[in-house]
């Protein structure tokens, strides 16, 4: 029996934290299917704008299955295509019997197209939808492949720049798995966002990340080698920490290979993001008294927004850049800014004092 994998984040408040879209920005979109993906041929591989990626269901595809498209609003479209099947001559995969669906609710769905040869298309007068779905009409030998949704609307839906899946395995804590998998859409849904404020020339972050809740894991969450693993013990108790994985979805995106990285600022980035850009205001107080600028975590995480602030802009970008590349050293923030660390680590804790 296949296991509904539901991507809308229908989320406890406390959990609910999106990314803010300014008005006239592209409209951001989230796969919602029952379809379990194979060979890491992602969801949002069918959005990215790359004719050459593509979804694969890993089983074959059933008339009770569905892959839909849900915008965060409703969008004026124009028209729609949907190209199935894999890139390529022989284009294997491609959908033969099944119906492309809009929604102008994302709950009621009405036929728009019939698909032939693998592809559905239609003009639209602009018209409201929230919603477009591929939906089988009769049950196919072979598993689903779509290799790209093409929308022309008003304003735009924003295709996956930054695709990603995050797999969850909660086989020894299944009583995780509900606030696991809301946790796994939630990081993927701030994906895009991270890599933004970490980006730089021609790296290309992972697209697959295994996330896996144990039971005899006794810390709080780590990463390395594109997993993240947490502790079911601590997330039982503390399931509203969801900044915790957020946290480890940014060192997935780090992916520092230099062992020079200082492990101060490794983490004090990571704290950064997670808490001057997914929940800022819940930092907490620092001790002005205790804190030093390689504190770790949210104490360095308060330094570097203190530099960032006053001093450079860009600094985070910049750092993380250095890292990156494995080039970082103290002397660095003397060139950004025009004073030592140390320098910088006193003005900030004075600071504090006010």
């Amino acid at each position: 029996m296949r296991r509904a994998i539901r991507l809308a984040l229908v989320l406890v408040p406390t959990m609910l934290i999106v990314p803010v879209v300014a008005r006239g920005e592209p409209v951001a979109a989230i796969v919602d299917t029952n379809l379990e993906t194979g060979s890491r041929q992602i969801r949002q591989f069918a959005f990215d704008g790359d004719a050459e990626t593509f979804f694969a269901s890993k089983e074959n595809l059933g008339v009770s299955d569905h892959f839909t498209l849900v915008f965060d609003q409703p969008v004026s479209v124009k028209s729609i295509a949907v190209v199935t099947g894999k890139p390529g001559p022989e284009g294997t995969g491609k959908l033969k019997t099944g119906v492309l669906e809009v929604s102008t609710d994302g709950t009621t769905f009405t036929e728009l197209a019939k698909f032939a040869d693998g592809e559905a298309r239609e003009d639209l007068q602009a018209k409201s939808i929230r919603a477009v779905r591929i939906q089988p009409t009769a049950d196919q030998e072979h598993p689903l492949t779509v290799r790209e949704f093409t929308i022309a609307s008003d304003p735009p839906v924003a295709r996956f720049e930054y695709p990603v899946e995050i797999a969850v395995d909660c086989s020894d804590s299944p009583e995780l798995q509900e606030w696991a998998d809301k946790v796994a859409r939630l990081c993927e849904l701030w994906y895009p966002r991270l890599n933004e404020a970490l980006k730089s020339d021609g790296y290309k972050p992972a697209s697959y990340i295994k996330m896996r809740i144990s039971s005899s894991y006794n810390g709080v969450a780590q990463a390395g080698g594109g997993n993240i693993l947490g502790s079911s013990k601590f997330f039982k108790a503390h399931p509203d920490d969801v900044g915790a994985m957020i946290h480890e979805t940014v060192h997935i995106i780090q992916h520092y290979q230099s062992r020079k990285n200082p492990g101060w600022l490794v983490e004090g980035l990571a704290d950064y993001i997670r808490f001057f850009l997914f929940e800022p205001g819940k930092i907490g107080p620092i001790n002005a008294k205790r804190a030093r600028y390689d504190g770790s975590y949210r104490t360095t995480a308060a330094f570097l927004a203190y530099v960032n602030d006053k001093y450079d802009q860009s600094l985070i970008s910049k750092l993380n850049v250095l890292m990156r590349e494995g080039t970082y050293k103290d002397e660095v923030f003397k060139e950004l800014t025009g004073k030592t660390v140390q320098e910088l680590d006193e003005e900030w804790r004075e600071s504090l004092k006010r």
